[in-house]
């Protein structure tokens, strides 16, 4: 359920990540390349999403079973004006339909901004437009009142599955909807900060069903065949991994290594469920098993072993990225078999992934979601009497917004991102949450996976090329990593994948990097991103008049501060039973008079399928199946 960017230019403070105020971050478990994840999955046969679907990570580990590199959830300036607001379907209007994305920004500007509305800033011809302050928070109606915590994926799964029930608002943080969800203009293309991939796009999948639904797919992607592809079954990536001596690395030794790393992680299936793990960590699994079989490693040779153990070490690398977390050794071993994984080719939204959450959004009652709307805190459990034309009523639930405005509601579904809730759970329930709750809340793991994008005149790499990997040779699985992030934040970086067709995106490059590293390089300038990066090319291939990159665009998602990192992942001293209880609606007691007040979905609170979009669409489709049940109405179909 698997990246915040700024692009070179941009000042530091101009917005909350270094960048202008009109940006935003990428994912659920955000993201990683399609030939990215394909690696993991040879791996481990699971498929994840931030960004991308990993939210962070399309869905979830930025797509897919664990997201690849990259994280939904309310950012605060996430996007640029033509996804502000933006909900208005470009399939109504023939002449919208004639034109790019990228030029609607006034046209796109406040599309659902509620009944009495009016703009903070007017929108002119070639004004941003899209920031919207209801004049009144009031929600009319004699129905039950449902108020959603974030226009996300989950938030706006929840939307779509109750139109027609009662009265429903939707308040999301940023000026758009989507969460880690996030498609930015980049080169000649576009760029997804947060999910990217729809991860395992089969009947299965939610968010494969909704895009080919609504014809958000290319033909290639919807084809019956690519759909029974088994994740761990693809062909040798065409890539080159290149080493920090300047020279490609020898494929054959690169390919033994890493059939070692993925037998190793595969292996690592057989501890679920078991009572007494022989680690408490998968990355301690994993050095263990690499240590015991160092003695008959590349047939003793000591070079040989040496550059395999580096191999060895970048394959965890990957890992972290995919799971987004800085370390392995944070990820519990006895649950990281859990995740489900679908059967597919992953496959990628050809007008961005953002495309989908707009979608969504078109087919919600026009003000049903308020932007620039972030919530301050959520009173349950109260008795909040409100006075209208018919008498006074009360409700159990308040929600104070940041700019002052209340909403009351019989039901409010939180969908804000783990990394939020980690930050800000005490204060934001009142009363707190159940101690079992914020237990839950502390024990699961969410991290950060960022990207990195690079645009450059020229390629200097084959046309055939497709995955540029990265290894330093000095590197150990089997020793401590330099901890001076300052001097060498870099080499956490497992390497890029190249933007394809060149046609349409030009010649770009997508880096990927995970944990602490990740965090650190969010606070440097764009112009020492781009010196790193072009330091990191020139070492891998021996050349040191290679030409730096003309651009550079990249995620901040742990600076985002309503989301704060990308995805989640069942970290060490966890296990599903947190994700189960942190998905558990409130108050407990089932013979409350008033049940379901809080509910709670988003990516980390499927047990199965966290860390992907196609969790967080489910997680809200759950809630919003809890409160159909409890008015007893039938399920609208989703419309096409």
């Amino acid at each position: 359920m698997k990246v915040w960017e700024s692009q070179v230019g941009g000042s530091a403070g101009a917005g909350p990540w270094g960048g202008s105020a009109g940006m935003c971050a990428a994912g659920p478990r955000g993201d990683g390349h399609p030939l990215l994840l394909q690696l993991a999955r040879l791996a481990r046969h699971r498929v994840r999403w931030m960004n991308g679907s990993r939210m962070g990570r399309g869905g979830g580990r930025g797509g897919g079973p664990r997201a690849a590199p990259t994280p939904g959830g309310p950012l605060s300036h996430p996007c640029p004006p033509w996804v502000q607001a933006a909900g208005s379907s470009p399939h109504r209007d023939p002449i919208r339909a004639s034109l790019h994305p990228f030029l609607l920004p006034s046209l796109r500007a406040g599309a659902r901004a509620a009944p009495g509305a009016v703009p903070l800033a007017a929108g002119g011809a070639g004004g941003g437009g899209g920031r919207y302050r209801p004049a009144r928070a009031a929600m009319e109606g004699s129905g039950p009142r449902v108020v959603a915590v974030g226009a996300g994926l989950a938030g706006l799964g929840a939307a779509q599955r109750l139109r027609g029930h009662g009265s429903l608002r939707l308040l999301e943080a940023a000026a758009r909807v989507g969460g880690r969800v996030c498609t930015r203009p980049f080169a000649s293309g576009l760029a997804e900060m947060g999910a990217h991939w729809i991860h395992g796009p089969s009947p299965g999948n939610p968010v494969f069903r909704l895009a080919s639904q609504y014809g958000l797919l290319s033909p290639e992607a919807a084809r019956e065949e690519n759909q029974q592809v088994e994740a761990g079954g693809h062909p040798p990536l065409p890539s080159v991994t290149y080493g920090s001596s300047g020279k490609v690395l020898n494929p054959k030794a690169v390919r033994e290594a890493r059939d070692l790393f993925y037998a190793l992680l595969a292996s690592t299936r057989a501890f679920q469920g078991s009572k007494e793990p022989p680690w408490p960590s998968v990355g301690q699994y994993v050095r263990a098993e690499i240590a015991r079989t160092v003695p008959t490693m590349a047939g003793g040779q000591e070079d040989a072993r040496r550059l395999q153990l580096a191999v060895l070490a970048a394959c965890l690398k990957l890992e972290c990225c995919i799971s987004g977390t800085h370390s392995m050794d944070l990820v519990g071993l006895e649950p990281f078999g859990e995740y489900v994984s679908l059967p597919g080719l992953d496959c990628t939204f050809p007008g961005g992934y953002s495309s989908l959450a707009e979608r969504l959004l078109s087919d919600l009652p026009e003000g049903t979601v308020l932007f620039n709307k972030a919530v301050r805190t959520i009173h349950w459990q109260g008795s909040f009497r409100e006075e209208g034309h018919d008498g006074s009523r009360v409700f159990p639930v308040r929600v104070e917004c940041e700019d002052g405005d209340v909403f009351l509601a019989d039901h409010v579904i939180v969908t804000v991102p783990l990394g939020f809730l980690k930050e800000r759970h005490q204060e934001f329930f009142q009363p707190p949450l159940p101690e079992r709750k914020a237990q839950a809340i502390r024990n699961l793991g969410f991290g950060t996976n960022n990207k990195i994008f690079l645009e450059f005149e020229q390629p200097f790499w084959e046309p055939e090329q497709q995955l540029l990997e990265v290894v330093w040779e000095d590197e150990s699985p089997l020793e401590e990593p330099d901890a001076d992030l300052e001097a060498n934040w870099f080499k956490k970086l497992i390497g890029f994948v190249v933007l394809q067709p060149p046609e349409q995106h030009g010649h770009v490059l997508c880096g990927f990097i995970a944990g602490k590293e990740s965090e650190h390089m969010e606070t440097l300038s764009d112009a020492e991103v781009l010196s790193a990066m072009t330091h990191v090319l020139r070492t891998m291939t021996g050349n040191p008049d290679l030409p730096a990159p003309r651009s550079v665009l990249r995620s901040r998602w742990h600076s985002a501060p309503y989301t704060r990192g990308s995805y989640s992942y069942v970290a060490v001293g966890s296990s599903g039973d947190d994700i189960d209880v942190l998905a558990q609606p409130l108050p407990e007691d089932p013979r409350d008079p008033r049940p379901l007040q809080l509910l709670f979905a988003g990516e980390a609170t499927h047990r199965t399928f966290y860390s992907t979009t196609h969790g967080a669409l489910l997680s809200g489709w759950r809630e919003a199946e809890r409160l159909n049940q409890l008015f007893q109405a039938p399920v609208p179909a989703p419309q096409s």
